[in-house]
């Protein structure tokens, strides 16, 4: 019985993990050690349930840990046991046994702040925001800093019923805690995201009589007054930056909001930070990336090899030289950069740069033995390089060339969805639609759920076979899987728009071409529009992307079927039908 009180008394004084927060604000100070609970006997049972679990834990058994412990838990009733259950299962991110232990731990010790602290945070982790406010406010009444803005994380993905409770005990909140900056800060937050701009700006004003620095406040006061228009929307901070210059932090967070706005008073501002701090590669790097935004390439480039000399975001920095070089139309160069790119993020990226490069350059056969040799060295990424160099040749045109590398990659990869996918695509470009299908059953097989796969088939029935019924099913099952994804939205347009129920077919294609206007998704949208007689409508839609791309060849392809110019649709685009 020793070892085992022994054990949970060393496992229990854990620290916790602090609340993941969204919103900046005030750290809550630490609660106070509550006072060790009163030795008291466990049941013989239990005792050996508790001496199994912590085993368990020393050989990393943790499923078994973790049902034991939420099996004694509530069968004991002990603070201590609850305390400990809460910090295995919060150390091993089992969010619902932490939240059942956490409620447990409240209700055996209503006055242990930590156990308050950590059900706040588990509640609005889980967008129970307007639980866990009961829970602040008792940390709060303690006589210690609660961190009230956390409740408004995730505000938009509420319903608007919780959207509404929130806010009304937020007001609440505030009638009763008039002189608090954190509640006052969490108040102006939901005005903001509310609407109610004014509100929100008398709010922060009540704010800043209490605590002038309140680096949220200031930054979202200039949020809204940025929005408003106001002359200088920043004045705030500039003060509160000129007082008190050091301020790091503050002026980082000033610069990042500033690069929305004002891309040159955003370089201004980096220039100070890094002058403050010269080899910090964050900077260098952001500062790299707003010369190039403001067309100074020169310092872009200067930013981007001090980069290489620290050895920080050297493979961001050699593909970001290689853009500016192409830029300056000197390929070799630009290649010389992208090769030295690593097998980071950027890999990819790069070696398409590269294979593009050489092939438009006239150098195909450079480009497969580059290819060829990175399969070589990096087999783990063999058929994404596949594909990779079957776009490239299949956008030059060398069609055939793409298709044999595809025949290639399966017979090597013959269950590859990816490969299978890209030859799919090639064979709908050539008109084999039988092939086509064939490769795309083949993923549908192995991967039933693939949306990307049932849309492409979907849509290539509905707009090139008779085939409307089945088109439908398949892309219907595709948009229940990516409900949002304007892709399937314009998919799913397009086939009721070919069965004749072009009311539905609108509202689709309205919300892909919200989403994505693309040229193609243009073309059905304004297509739809021209044969239910909104004429002008249709040709503001195809002017606009006509403007964005004059070659498109689906939207050149349906203003020639509707007997209507592309230029034709500019100059023609407030005319009556």
């Amino acid at each position: 019985m020793l070892l085992a009180c022994a054990l949970l008394a060393a496992c229990s004084s854990t620290a916790p993990a602090p609340p993941p927060a969204q919103v900046e604000a005030p750290a809550p100070a630490a609660p106070p050690e509550p006072p060790p609970p009163p030795e008291r006997a466990f049941p013989e049972d239990s005792l050996y349930a508790l001496l199994v679990a912590e085993f368990a834990l020393r050989r990393r058994e943790f499923d078994v840990a973790v049902n034991t412990y939420m099996q004694q838990a509530p069968a004991l009733r002990d603070p201590g046991v609850s305390a400990h259950t809460t910090h295995l299962t919060q150390y091993l991110r089992r969010d619902a046994e932490t939240l059942a232990a956490a409620e447990l731990w409240v209700s055996l010790e209503p006055d242990n702040l930590e156990a308050r602290n950590t059900l706040a945070s588990l509640l609005v982790r889980r967008r129970r925001s307007a639980e866990a406010l009961p829970h602040l406010v008792a940390i709060e009444r303690a006589g210690h800093e609660a961190n009230f803005p956390v409740v408004v994380n995730d505000f938009h993905r509420l319903s608007d019923a919780e959207r509404a409770e929130l806010v009304a005990a937020v007001n609440a909140l505030a009638l009763e805690f008039p002189d608090n900056p954190s509640v006052l800060l969490t108040q102006a937050i939901l005005q903001h995201d509310t609407g109610e701009q004014n509100a929100a700006l008398a709010t922060l004003a009540r704010l800043f009589e209490l605590d002038p620095q309140q680096e949220q406040a200031l930054l979202l006061e200039a949020q809204i007054r940025a929005a408003q228009g106001a002359k200088n929307p920043y004045a705030r901070i500039e003060r509160v930056l000129a007082d008190d210059p050091d301020n790091q932090v503050l002026r980082l967070r000033y610069a990042r909001l500033l690069t929305r706005t004002d891309m040159r008073a955003a370089r201004a501002q980096f220039e100070i930070l890094s002058a403050r701090s010269p080899e910090d590669g964050d900077l260098l790097y952001t500062l790299a990336l707003i010369n190039r935004e403001t067309g100074d390439p020169l310092a872009a480039a200067a930013y981007l090899r001090q980069l290489i000399e620290l050895e920080q975001r050297v493979d961001e920095a050699h593909y970001h030289l290689g853009r500016i070089e192409e830029e300056r139309d000197n390929p070799q160069a630009a290649i010389v950069h992208y090769q030295a790119v690593g097998t980071g993020e950027q890999y990819m990226a790069a070696n398409s740069r590269i294979g593009e490069l050489l092939i438009e350059g006239g150098q195909p056969e450079q480009a497969r033995a580059w290819f060829d040799e990175q399969r070589r060295l990096y087999p783990q990424r063999r058929q994404a390089l596949f594909g990779l160099e079957s776009e490239l040749l299949n956008r030059a045109g060398y069609e055939s060339e793409a298709m044999t590398l595809l025949d290639s990659a399966l017979q090597e990869a013959p269950g590859a969805n990816t490969l299978l996918y890209a030859r799919a695509m090639l064979y709908e470009q050539r008109g084999d639609l039988a092939f086509m299908e064939r490769d795309l059953r083949a993923i549908l097989e192995d991967d039933p759920d693939n949306a990307t796969a049932l849309n492409a088939l979907g849509y290539t029935l509905a707009n090139r076979t008779p085939r409307l019924d089945e088109a439908l099913q398949l892309i219907s099952r595709a948009l229940e899987l990516q409900p949002g994804e304007p892709a399937i939205l314009d998919s799913m347009g397009w086939v009721l728009y070919r069965l004749g129920r072009n009311d539905e077919a609108m509202d689709y294609l309205a919300r892909a071409y919200a989403e994505f206007p693309d040229p193609e998704v243009a073309a059905h949208l304004g297509e739809v529009m021209w044969v239910s007689g909104d004429r002008p409508g249709a040709l503001a839609i195809w002017r606009a992307a006509h403007a964005l791309d004059p070659q498109h060849k689906v939207l050149r392809e349906t203003l020639q079927r509707l007997g209507v110019d592309s230029l034709e649709a500019d100059a023609a685009a407030g005319e009556e039908p």
